[in-house]
């Protein structure tokens, strides 16, 4: 045959594919449709019913990527992300133009003064510094985007020494003093794969004056690769300091307490998105997993929603006490507030028997998780903003405010918000997806389900080949020290010297309608509906 006789064949044989090809399909998706019994769109719209399951499918990311403003996005928008973004990739956190908030709303502004502290005037720790990496653009256009790293020595933005917060001043043998008031909300390795526990580890290891919870799956060997400061959390399933049959163990709790890195301990009666117990599915339940967690390889856990060893706040306090008397490290508790009168309860009893935690945990109910059920996440337990300024009201009422620190957590992912949360109370902040985000995270919602594309809440060993520490810590460390930089310029503008001096006049609320109003107003207001609703 020559070969016009063979292009003849060739192109009958691509008519026949492009043709044939995609009626056969059709065929035979229309029967499969038209006979199936579980979708009925697709019964009476077989074939075409696809396309409307397929923008369903591809809806979320629709949303994320196209359609959502960049103020739009739940749990946190366009902004907020690429804010983390930006400060961790490049340490930067400047704009262009203006900003985009939408200033008919109502929220919380930080009240500036007329005559802000000069940058010399700041009381700041800057003579040691990071030896960190940032990203510098070389190109940016529509279809590439030449970028490099480079080596960089950044400003640490520590506290002075007299200045920095420190947990169990008073009450134990080992106080832990911290020089950043910024540090990594609780995050549980099996929750999180390995390489974002390391990444995580030694990026705060290597900011310093920060601290990372290591969430109630225990204390692995990933959360000490980067020897940073640890707050090590104790849930009601014991991870890590239980007997093989579950019961509290102060053997482990000991070994623990003996860990150099081991600088607090934290009892988690709450979190934000979930008031329960915590859960892992099986899948994530690796060997070594279990090793650590004395759980069984594969099996879902589901811890339970409180602790056994005590179920009133007396016998808390009194665990609590032990706990500290026996690893001689301070003790604090996580909570979500809700139940008013039971949270007075408790501050009362710690004035009456001057026992209680060297810190508070208060996680707002919009806070994250790994895994929890719809109904928790949206509706129980009080936001952060409102929950903070209830429990540093009726600390200061019962005069026990001095014995505690309070520790904010719940979206407080970019300085503002954190200067906004001191201002409320708070001494200091926790950060969870924020520092997810540092990592590689790209709020794809499916940290349940052992699937994340970026490799961060996964144990999936192919996906998580994605995510490289090395890289990734860097973005973490430049992340948290931009945080503190961010907080010292808004301590400035407020005509302070360092932000542990933030309070509640520095701060006020504005409405819908553009009334402004001093937080003193609010809880004022709040207490005299309270006394009439009494009376």
């Amino acid at each position: 045959m020559s070969l016009t006789d063979y292009l003849v064949i060739a192109l009958f044989v691509f008519i026949s594919l492009v043709i044939f090809v995609p009626v056969i399909l059709f065929i035979y998706w229309y029967i499969k449709d038209d006979r199936q019994k579980q979708h009925s769109i697709l019964r009476n719209f077989p074939v075409i019913g696809k396309v409307r399951y397929f923008a369903e499918n591809v809806g979320p990311e629709l949303r994320q990527y196209l359609f959502n403003n960049d103020t739009e996005g739940k749990p946190f928008s366009r902004k907020e992300y690429q804010d983390v973004v930006k400060a961790g990739k490049y340490k930067e956190r400047l704009i262009g133009f203006g900003s985009i908030r939408n200033f008919d709303e109502e929220g919380f502004y930080i009240r500036n003064t007329l005559f802000p502290k000069l940058v010399d005037e700041m009381k700041v720790d800057n003579t040691r510094k990071i030896n960190t990496r940032v990203y510098k653009v070389d190109g940016d256009n529509l279809f590439s985007r030449k970028e490099h790293s480079e080596e960089k020595l950044a400003d640490p933005y520590y506290l002075r020494d007299e200045d920095a917060v420190v947990l169990g001043e008073k009450s134990c043998r080992q106080p832990f003093r911290v020089k950043g008031l910024v540090g990594q909300s609780a995050m549980s390795y099996g929750s999180l794969g390995e390489k974002a526990i390391t990444a995580l580890s030694k990026g705060l290891g290597l900011a310093g004056g920060t601290w990372m919870n290591t969430g109630e799956g225990g204390l692995s060997q990933y959360h000490l690769a980067g020897t940073p400061d640890i707050i090590m959390q104790i849930g009601p399933d014991m991870f890590g300091v239980r007997k093989a049959n579950g019961e509290f163990s102060w053997e482990e709790f000991k070994k623990k307490s003996e860990i150099p890195e081991v600088k607090a301990f934290e009892l988690k009666l709450a979190q934000g998105a979930k008031t329960r117990g915590g859960h892992v599915e099986g899948q994530k339940v690796t060997e070594e997993i279990a090793s650590i967690r004395l759980v069984e390889v594969g099996k879902t856990i589901n811890s339970p929603n409180r602790f056994y060893e005590f179920d009133n706040v007396p016998s808390m306090f009194d665990f609590i006490e032990e706990l500290r008397s026996v690893g001689g490290k301070p003790v604090g508790m996580k909570i979500v507030v809700g139940d008013l009168d039971a949270l007075e309860n408790m501050i009362s009893y710690m004035k009456e028997s001057g026992k209680g935690p060297d810190f508070i945990t208060v996680d707002g109910g919009e806070g994250g998780t790994g895994a929890t059920y719809q109904e928790l996440a949206d509706s129980v337990g009080l936001p952060i903003q409102s929950a903070l300024t209830v429990v540093d009201e009726m600390l200061r009422e019962y005069g026990v405010r001095d014995r505690v620190k309070i520790i904010a957590s719940g979206k407080l992912i970019t300085p503002d918000k954190i200067a906004i949360a001191l201002a409320m109370g708070a001494d200091l902040v926790n950060i969870a997806r924020g520092f997810m985000i540092s990592v590689g995270c790209i709020m794809a919602g499916v940290c349940h389900t052992n699937h994340c594309p970026a490799g961060v809440a996964t144990t999936d060993k192919k996906l998580q080949d994605g995510l490289i520490v090395e890289e990734k810590h860097y973005r973490v460390c430049n992340y948290v020290i931009s945080l503190r930089e961010g907080i010292y310029n808004l301590a400035a503008a407020a005509g302070i010297d360092n932000p542990t001096q933030f309070e509640r006049k520095h701060i006020v609320h504005k409405d819908k309608f553009g009334r402004v109003s001093p937080i003193e107003d609010i809880l004022h207001a709040a207490k005299r509906a309270q006394l009439q609703k009494e009376n």
